[in-house]
Protein backbone atom coordinates (compact mmCIF):
# COMPACT_ATOMS: atom_id res chain seq x y z
CA UNK A 1 0.00 0.00 0.00
CA UNK A 2 1.33 3.41 -0.93
CA UNK A 3 2.19 5.77 1.91
CA UNK A 4 0.02 8.84 2.38
CA UNK A 5 1.44 11.80 0.46
CA UNK A 6 3.06 14.40 2.66
CA UNK A 7 1.21 17.65 3.21
CA UNK A 8 3.06 20.81 2.25
CA UNK A 9 3.99 21.55 5.86
CA UNK A 10 5.05 17.99 6.52
CA UNK A 11 7.28 18.19 3.47
CA UNK A 12 8.72 21.55 4.56
CA UNK A 13 9.50 20.20 8.02
CA UNK A 14 10.99 16.97 6.70
CA UNK A 15 13.26 18.78 4.27
CA UNK A 16 14.37 21.40 6.80
CA UNK A 17 15.24 18.63 9.26
CA UNK A 18 17.11 16.63 6.61
CA UNK A 19 19.17 19.65 5.54
CA UNK A 20 19.91 20.38 9.19
CA UNK A 21 21.15 16.85 9.81
CA UNK A 22 23.36 17.07 6.74
CA UNK A 23 24.85 20.33 8.00
CA UNK A 24 25.51 18.96 11.48
CA UNK A 25 27.19 15.90 10.02
CA UNK A 26 29.35 18.02 7.71
CA UNK A 27 30.50 20.19 10.60
CA UNK A 28 31.19 17.19 12.84
CA UNK A 29 33.40 15.49 10.23
CA UNK A 30 35.89 18.36 10.41
CA UNK A 31 36.86 18.21 6.75
CA UNK A 32 36.21 21.94 6.31
CA UNK A 33 36.67 24.92 8.58
CA UNK A 34 35.90 28.62 8.62
CA UNK A 35 34.62 30.18 5.42
CA UNK A 36 35.13 26.94 3.47
CA UNK A 37 32.79 25.13 5.86
CA UNK A 38 30.05 27.68 5.25
CA UNK A 39 30.47 27.50 1.49
CA UNK A 40 30.29 23.71 1.47
CA UNK A 41 27.35 23.70 3.84
CA UNK A 42 25.42 26.13 1.65
CA UNK A 43 26.17 24.04 -1.42
CA UNK A 44 25.22 20.66 -0.02
CA UNK A 45 22.09 21.80 1.82
CA UNK A 46 20.88 23.65 -1.26
CA UNK A 47 21.45 20.63 -3.50
CA UNK A 48 19.39 18.48 -1.14
CA UNK A 49 16.48 20.92 -0.94
CA UNK A 50 16.39 21.69 -4.66
CA UNK A 51 16.47 18.03 -5.67
CA UNK A 52 13.80 16.97 -3.18
CA UNK A 53 11.44 19.82 -4.03
CA UNK A 54 11.83 19.14 -7.75
CA UNK A 55 10.90 15.51 -7.11
CA UNK A 56 8.07 16.13 -4.64
CA UNK A 57 6.53 19.34 -6.04
CA UNK A 58 7.61 19.54 -9.71
CA UNK A 59 4.89 21.99 -10.71
CA UNK A 60 5.74 24.60 -8.09
CA UNK A 61 8.18 27.48 -8.40
CA UNK A 62 11.39 27.82 -6.41
CA UNK A 63 13.43 30.69 -5.03
CA UNK A 64 16.60 29.80 -3.12
CA UNK A 65 19.39 31.98 -1.84
CA UNK A 66 21.92 29.54 -3.25
CA UNK A 67 20.44 28.96 -6.73
CA UNK A 68 20.37 31.24 -9.74
CA UNK A 69 17.01 32.98 -9.84
CA UNK A 70 14.88 32.62 -12.97
CA UNK A 71 11.69 34.43 -14.04
CA UNK A 72 9.70 31.17 -14.33
CA UNK A 73 8.67 31.40 -10.68
CA UNK A 74 6.83 34.67 -11.29
CA UNK A 75 4.07 32.85 -13.20
CA UNK A 76 3.52 30.36 -10.37
CA UNK A 77 0.89 30.75 -7.66
CA UNK A 78 2.85 28.38 -5.42
CA UNK A 79 6.54 29.09 -4.88
CA UNK A 80 8.91 27.42 -2.43
CA UNK A 81 11.27 29.94 -0.84
CA UNK A 82 14.26 28.44 0.93
CA UNK A 83 17.40 29.44 2.74
CA UNK A 84 19.53 26.29 2.97
CA UNK A 85 21.77 27.77 5.68
CA UNK A 86 20.61 30.91 7.45
CA UNK A 87 23.48 32.14 9.58
CA UNK A 88 26.49 30.84 7.67
CA UNK A 89 28.85 32.73 9.95
CA UNK A 90 27.37 31.23 13.10
CA UNK A 91 27.41 27.75 11.58
CA UNK A 92 31.07 28.14 10.59
CA UNK A 93 31.97 29.33 14.09
CA UNK A 94 30.45 26.27 15.75
CA UNK A 95 27.59 28.23 17.31
CA UNK A 96 23.97 27.11 17.76
CA UNK A 97 22.09 30.18 16.44
CA UNK A 98 21.71 29.22 12.77
CA UNK A 99 18.78 27.73 10.89
CA UNK A 100 17.35 26.12 7.78
CA UNK A 101 14.30 27.79 6.19
CA UNK A 102 11.76 26.03 3.99
CA UNK A 103 8.61 27.98 3.10
CA UNK A 104 5.80 27.91 0.58
CA UNK A 105 4.37 31.23 -0.57
CA UNK A 106 0.89 31.01 -2.08
CA UNK A 107 -0.44 34.02 -3.95
CA UNK A 108 2.48 36.08 -2.72
CA UNK A 109 1.90 35.40 0.99
CA UNK A 110 3.95 33.35 3.44
CA UNK A 111 1.54 30.44 3.90
CA UNK A 112 3.49 27.32 4.89
CA UNK A 113 6.78 27.21 6.73
CA UNK A 114 9.29 25.23 8.73
CA UNK A 115 12.38 26.55 10.47
CA UNK A 116 14.90 24.00 11.66
CA UNK A 117 17.33 24.85 14.45
CA UNK A 118 19.54 21.80 14.01
CA UNK A 119 22.09 22.60 16.72
CA UNK A 120 19.29 22.83 19.31
CA UNK A 121 18.60 19.12 19.39
CA UNK A 122 17.18 19.08 15.86
CA UNK A 123 14.29 21.38 16.80
CA UNK A 124 11.91 22.17 13.93
CA UNK A 125 9.24 24.83 14.37
CA UNK A 126 6.44 24.56 11.83
CA UNK A 127 3.28 26.34 10.76
CA UNK A 128 0.93 23.37 11.23
CA UNK A 129 1.83 22.70 14.87
CA UNK A 130 1.39 26.02 16.66
CA UNK A 131 1.74 26.18 20.42
CA UNK A 132 0.87 29.07 22.75
CA UNK A 133 3.73 31.53 23.13
CA UNK A 134 4.78 31.48 26.81
CA UNK A 135 3.69 34.57 28.76
CA UNK A 136 6.20 37.22 29.71
CA UNK A 137 5.88 40.15 32.08
CA UNK A 138 8.25 43.06 32.32
CA UNK A 139 10.11 45.16 29.81
CA UNK A 140 10.20 43.91 26.22
CA UNK A 141 13.14 41.86 25.00
CA UNK A 142 14.40 42.67 21.49
CA UNK A 143 16.63 40.29 19.56
CA UNK A 144 19.25 42.07 17.47
CA UNK A 145 22.28 41.25 15.36
CA UNK A 146 25.51 40.38 17.13
CA UNK A 147 27.51 42.79 14.99
CA UNK A 148 25.20 45.34 13.33
CA UNK A 149 22.00 46.01 15.28
CA UNK A 150 19.80 48.31 13.16
CA UNK A 151 19.41 51.86 14.38
CA UNK A 152 15.63 51.44 14.33
CA UNK A 153 15.82 48.52 16.77
CA UNK A 154 18.06 50.48 19.12
CA UNK A 155 15.70 53.47 18.98
CA UNK A 156 12.62 51.31 19.64
CA UNK A 157 14.36 49.59 22.54
CA UNK A 158 15.14 52.97 24.06
CA UNK A 159 11.59 54.26 23.49
CA UNK A 160 9.99 51.18 25.07
CA UNK A 161 12.56 50.65 27.81
CA UNK A 162 13.49 47.36 26.19
CA UNK A 163 16.29 44.89 26.76
CA UNK A 164 18.58 43.89 23.88
CA UNK A 165 19.50 40.24 23.25
CA UNK A 166 22.24 39.60 20.69
CA UNK A 167 21.75 36.58 18.43
CA UNK A 168 22.89 35.26 15.07
CA UNK A 169 20.69 34.31 12.14
CA UNK A 170 17.32 35.80 11.20
CA UNK A 171 15.63 32.46 11.72
CA UNK A 172 17.12 32.05 15.17
CA UNK A 173 15.98 35.54 16.15
CA UNK A 174 12.44 35.05 14.86
CA UNK A 175 12.12 31.64 16.52
CA UNK A 176 13.28 33.15 19.82
CA UNK A 177 10.07 35.21 19.73
CA UNK A 178 8.00 32.14 18.79
CA UNK A 179 9.56 30.19 21.67
CA UNK A 180 8.96 32.99 24.17
CA UNK A 181 12.64 33.78 24.75
CA UNK A 182 12.15 37.26 23.24
CA UNK A 183 9.25 39.59 22.48
CA UNK A 184 10.29 41.59 19.41
CA UNK A 185 12.38 40.94 16.32
CA UNK A 186 12.81 44.08 14.22
CA UNK A 187 15.13 44.19 11.24
CA UNK A 188 15.86 46.98 8.79
CA UNK A 189 18.26 47.59 5.95
CA UNK A 190 19.00 44.30 4.30
CA UNK A 191 17.13 41.04 3.90
CA UNK A 192 15.73 38.98 1.08
CA UNK A 193 12.59 36.90 0.83
CA UNK A 194 14.42 33.72 1.82
CA UNK A 195 15.58 35.36 5.05
CA UNK A 196 12.10 35.78 6.49
CA UNK A 197 9.46 33.88 4.51
CA UNK A 198 9.64 30.67 6.56
CA UNK A 199 10.03 32.52 9.89
CA UNK A 200 7.02 34.69 9.06
CA UNK A 201 4.87 31.68 8.13
CA UNK A 202 5.75 29.96 11.41
CA UNK A 203 5.37 33.11 13.52
CA UNK A 204 1.96 33.95 12.02
CA UNK A 205 0.73 30.44 12.73
CA UNK A 206 1.75 30.90 16.35
CA UNK A 207 -0.35 34.06 16.63
CA UNK A 208 2.43 36.62 16.36
CA UNK A 209 2.28 39.93 14.52
CA UNK A 210 4.27 40.00 11.24
CA UNK A 211 4.59 43.03 8.96
CA UNK A 212 6.86 45.53 7.28
CA UNK A 213 8.18 48.27 9.56
CA UNK A 214 5.48 50.63 8.28
CA UNK A 215 2.81 48.05 9.15
CA UNK A 216 2.41 46.93 5.54
CA UNK A 217 1.91 43.40 4.30
CA UNK A 218 4.94 41.24 3.61
CA UNK A 219 4.77 40.17 -0.04
CA UNK A 220 6.71 37.28 -1.56
CA UNK A 221 7.59 35.95 -5.01
CA UNK A 222 8.28 39.48 -6.22
CA UNK A 223 10.46 40.08 -9.28
CA UNK A 224 13.08 41.66 -7.00
CA UNK A 225 13.36 39.40 -3.93
CA UNK A 226 14.92 42.17 -1.82
CA UNK A 227 12.73 42.60 1.26
CA UNK A 228 14.70 44.92 3.51
CA UNK A 229 12.67 45.08 6.70
CA UNK A 230 10.46 42.93 8.88
CA UNK A 231 8.74 43.08 12.26
CA UNK A 232 7.85 39.91 14.17
CA UNK A 233 6.53 40.44 17.67
CA UNK A 234 3.95 39.57 20.27
CA UNK A 235 0.60 41.11 19.29
CA UNK A 236 0.52 43.37 22.35
CA UNK A 237 3.77 45.04 21.27
CA UNK A 238 2.83 45.63 17.63
CA UNK A 239 1.09 48.97 18.26
CA UNK A 240 3.79 50.43 20.51
CA UNK A 241 6.57 49.32 18.17
CA UNK A 242 4.88 50.68 15.04
CA UNK A 243 4.08 53.95 16.82
CA UNK A 244 7.69 54.29 17.94
CA UNK A 245 8.90 53.61 14.40
CA UNK A 246 6.51 56.19 12.96
CA UNK A 247 8.04 58.82 15.22
CA UNK A 248 11.61 58.18 14.07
Amino acid sequence: MDARPLTDTELAAKLAAAAGELLLDLRARGEFAGKALGIEGDRLANALLVARLAAERPDDGLLSEESKDTPERLDKARVWIVDPLDGTREYSEGREDWAVHVALAVGGLATIGAVALPALGGLVLRSDLPVPVPPHEGRPRLVVSRSRPPAQALAVAQALGGELIEMGSAGAKAMAVVAGAADIYLHAGGQYEWDNCAPVAVAQAHGLHCSRLDGGVLRYNERDPYLPDVLICRPEWAGPVLDALAEL
